[in-house]
């Protein structure tokens, strides 16, 4: 079958992911990317190949017909505007998390798509993760039994600097528990199956950006958190984020705990912070309520998909069911609402953490 064609907007760390990822998939090709910043425009043309044209904005890309389907990266803030001026357009769209930056624009933005007909599908690259899908196989399978309780630790390094230090601040980014934790508050709401109820969450800004200075505008976001997610008939989900925990054995840990035992899933850090510059294997426990010896298994990723992005491989599987949706219709597995009420629990979280008050959903 023909290519199908993808425009990238927003050219960044994350729009040149999504091409090295695009670039490892057969039957696709970026044909253009959008950025106002010149650097990042031009490497981004040029990593995705001869013959992709660049635009300073989105509309003239648009415009072009050039795309079957578009890809949104630009910075959290930048969404809603963008978005408004994509979503009339009928091609497939994959627009990176957050959908928004707090749930007033996510409800803004699904009321622009109003009766639109081609698929949205909301970035949440952490259901792609291999041993976090495993881990969700075996939640289905009901290897755990009932879950009901659900525990997500990412000890990892701080942000990175970006063009114009945009992550730098809440109004852009939505705060730390919108624009890192609503990946793993979309997971709790995919394992227990119900919604959120109400949100209680202690964090600060201890280590990380204290002395940062932006021509007198200080950096004011957490750089570590405890959040507790109560949901509807009584599951709970804890989260335990630190940003200043460089090379953490394992990066992020999933655990899922049910009536008949628990399912751990865990991720390492990028190549940079292992031993010898090399990837090293996530793995998945298994651990019966009986006291019988858990169950380890190894999970392998191939070395090109793993050296594509800081996902640990799941920016390409997910690509993989986009591309699938694409060519063969059907409804996006992360909807639009989906990603609404994922941020619906980062704003409270944010909320709690600031006044010390759990906040009722």
């Amino acid at each position: 079958m023909t290519n199908i064609r993808y425009g990238i907007i927003g050219s960044g760390m994350m729009g040149q992911e999504h091409i090295r990822n695009l670039a490892l998939i057969g039957g696709t090709e970026v044909s253009a990317v959008a950025d106002p910043n010149t650097q990042m425009r031009e490497s981004a043309a040029a990593l995705a190949g001869p013959g992709c044209a660049a635009f300073e904005h989105h509309i003239p890309l648009l415009k072009a017909g050039l795309c079957d389907a578009i890809v949104v990266a630009a910075p959290n803030h930048l969404h809603k505007p963008i978005l408004q001026d994509v979503l009339p357009w009928e091609v497939p769209l994959l627009v990176e998390k957050p959908l928004g930056i707090d749930h007033l624009e996510c409800e803004s933005i699904i009321r622009s798509a109003g009766s639109r007909k081609a698929p949205v599908w909301v970035g949440m690259e952490y259901r792609y993760m291999p041993p976090v899908a495993r881990l969700l196989a075996e939640v289905r399978a009901g290897t755990a039994g009932v879950p009901r309780m659900m525990a997500i630790r990412e000890h990892r390094f701080p942000f990175l600097s970006k063009i114009d230090n945009w992550n730098r601040f809440q109004n852009q980014t939505g705060g730390t528990l919108i624009e890192k934790c609503c990946h793993f508050f979309d997971l709790m709401r995919l394992v227990f199956g119900v919604e959120a109820t109400r949100v209680y969450a202690s964090g600060g800004m201890d280590v990380n950006y204290r002395d940062e200075d932006f021509d007198g505008r200080k950096t004011d976001i957490l750089d570590n958190a405890y959040v507790i997610v109560d949901f509807e008939n009584g599951k709970r989900g804890m989260l335990d984020l630190c940003m200043f925990a460089e090379g953490a054995y394992w990066q992020e840990s999933v655990s899922v705990t049910g009536d008949k035992g628990r399912i751990d899933a865990f991720v390492p850090g990028p190549a940079r912070f292992s031993s010898n510059g090399k990837e090293r294997a996530s793995q998945v426990v298994i651990s019966p309520r009986e006291c019988r010896a858990p169950i380890t298994e190894e999970i392998l990723v191939d070395e090109a998909i793993l050296s594509a992005g800081d996902h640990h491989g799941s920016t390409y599987y997910q690509h993989e069911k986009f591309l699938h949706l694409i060519r063969q219709g059907g409804q996006p597995e992360v909807s639009m609402e989906d990603g609404a009420r994922a941020v619906k629990i980062g704003v409270a979280a944010e909320e709690s953490a600031r006044t010390g008050q759990p906040v009722t959903l």
